[in-house]
């Protein structure tokens, strides 16, 4: 998915109050910004999605704080 069409599936999300959708969409956002080597960029949209997985209480929230905690924004327990 291009950076624009994220952009307004997130804005279509966040209208909607959709959490599931707004978790995978950051997720997907993550992605894009690691594979462009910005992993600063990466870990605030990994920090959104992971905020919104706990509020939802998604499975994913675990795999989330994995990945904040491999690139040491977050503390394994």
């Amino acid at each position: 998915m291009s950076e624009a069409k994220l952009d307004a599936a997130l804005l279509a999300a966040h209208a909607a109050g959709d959490r599931g959708r707004l978790i995978r969409g950051y997720e997907q956002a993550a992605d894009l910004a690691e594979a462009a080597g910005d992993v600063d960029r990466a870990c605030f949209f990994l920090t959104q999605a992971w905020v919104f997985a706990l509020e939802a209480g998604d499975d994913r929230a675990n795999g989330l704080k994995a990945r904040l905690t491999s690139h040491g924004r977050e503390k394994a327990e």
